[in-house]
């Protein structure tokens, strides 16, 4: 049972690391240590002066301790968020990703001679994008430009959806998207940032080969990695040869790859379909093998059942999730029903406004079906919006 006044309102740090009081513990002690000094009749009830005053100033001090805290969690990878974390992986020497525009061509319609400033369009699902500074309609009457996402990261838009004019001019007289959207580069989250992180500091592992897989997923614009290593004295059921490691590499330079998997190595062999030549710092040259992913092509078909409150918005969420879910699957990781339909039902951003009545997949060119997709080692789903179809019931 606590006993109060607490000998302390100030957070403290010891080891289990930094603790505070909580609001209602320090409104408490105050309202104690008050009785103490002017008995304990004083009546400190929230309809009082006296008990509004000491609930704003446990108020003030659960807010320091609050700060305290989060300046204490911001020294740490896994607590620190935001600017903190990008600030203190740097000990690491990681950065943030820089996140990107999404693009879009935009065929422009029209008067010849007219002349577009500053120009915006607006897809379906409320994006703005901007056109160039000025654009000109020529003789043809269309003209096809680069349209840019005035929000940075990932912004998906299919053919045609790209079809509101937010800036009326006179002679402008429709606009649309001819081909899908180039996504842009996400802005990294939190999560995402840990991750690598975390993987920087493997570098040093327990294994040889984890070393070398955390070193080539450090290497710039490697997305993703997985290495299998063949111990035994026979050829293994993935066809991968005795005493081999296999490194499967999404991005990333060549050279730099192997250059990374090289360094690593212990007297052992490597495999896969991309040959380099690696010179040590004796000049003995050495080939180094490791493989490209081969993309598996995902097709779902969503059914839905629209109730209260479902919007578009919602679908375009789904399709979204959907997306975003099966591309962020490891090279050799199966694509599972059950967890798409997770994905897609998480992501909607309104659960409760629809019934999802089927999902089916299939690899491309096959038939969709309500069932798993298993990956081989070496290969990594892969997955366009447009290769989503999502129907109303």
């Amino acid at each position: 049972m606590t006993t109060y006044p607490l000998q302390t309102l100030g957070a403290q740090v010891g080891p289990a690391g930094i603790t505070a009081p909580s609001f209602d513990d320090t409104l408490l002690s105050l309202q104690a240590t008050y009785q103490q000094i002017y008995g304990v009749d004083a009546v400190l009830t929230p309809d009082t002066q006296d008990g509004q005053w000491i609930a704003a100033i446990a108020q003030a001090i659960a807010d320091v301790n609050a700060g305290a805290i989060a300046v204490y969690n911001s020294f740490s990878p896994s607590t620190a968020q935001g600017v903190g974390l990008s600030s203190v992986v740097k000990i690491n020497g990681l950065r943030r990703e820089t996140p990107s525009n999404s693009t879009a061509q935009v065929l422009i319609t029209g008067t010849a001679g007219t002349v577009i400033t500053n120009g915006q369009v607006q897809d379906t699902a409320g994006n703005v994008w901007s056109l160039p500074t000025t654009v000109t309609i020529p003789e043809g009457s269309s003209i096809t430009v680069t349209a840019t996402a005035a929000q940075l990261g990932s912004i998906s838009a299919a053919i045609g959806t790209i079809t509101k004019i937010l800036t009326p001019t006179r002679g402008w007289i429709s606009v649309t998207n001819t081909a899908a959207a180039s996504p842009g580069a996400p802005v990294e989250k939190d999560a995402t940032l840990r991750q690598r992180q975390a993987r920087s500091t493997n570098l040093s592992a327990r294994t040889p080969l984890s070393s070398i897989l955390a070193a080539v997923r450090n290497i710039p614009g490697v997305s993703r990695a997985e290495a299998h290593e063949n111990s035994t004295g026979v050829i293994d059921t993935d066809g991968v040869p005795a005493n081999t490691i296999w490194l499967v590499v999404e991005g990333g330079d060549s050279t730099a790859i192997a250059i990374a998997i090289a360094n690593g190595k212990i007297g052992v062999a490597t495999y896969g379909g991309v040959v380099q030549t690696v010179t040590d710092e004796f000049g003995i040259p050495s080939t180094v093998r490791f493989d490209r992913p081969t993309y598996q092509r995902i097709m779902v078909n969503v059914t839905l059942k629209p109730l209260a409150g479902y919007t578009v918005q919602t679908g375009n969420n789904i399709i979204a999730a959907i997306n975003t879910y099966i591309n962020a699957l490891a090279v050799g990781e199966s694509v599972f029903l059950t967890q798409v339909i997770a994905a897609a039902i998480q992501g909607s951003g309104a659960p409760t406004t629809f019934n999802l009545t089927s999902l089916t997949m299939a690899v491309y060119p096959g038939s969709p079906t309500a069932a798993d997709l298993p990956m081989a080692f070496n290969q990594a789903p892969q997955q366009a919006v447009d290769d989503i179809s999502l129907a109303l019931i």
